[in-house]
């Protein structure tokens, strides 16, 4: 049970992550204004980072 820990500790900041770049398209129109084409290679990072850390735990079976 202890070496799935890190794996749920991955997969929730995975999840944090995505989160943070679905707000960010929420406001992309007032981010892009401020900082130009930045906000897109910020939420591109973040999205990025996130669906690579909740893919991580991939090689498990899924829970029936």
């Amino acid at each position: 049970m202890n070496d799935q820990e890190p794996t749920k500790t991955a997969f929730w900041l995975g999840n944090a992550l995505l989160v943070i770049a679905l707000l960010m398209l929420f406001f992309m129109n007032v981010i892009a204004a401020r900082i130009g084409t930045l906000a897109f290679v910020i939420w591109a990072a973040l999205a990025g980072a996130g669906v690579y850390l909740v893919m991580q735990d991939k090689r498990q079976e899924p829970p029936l």
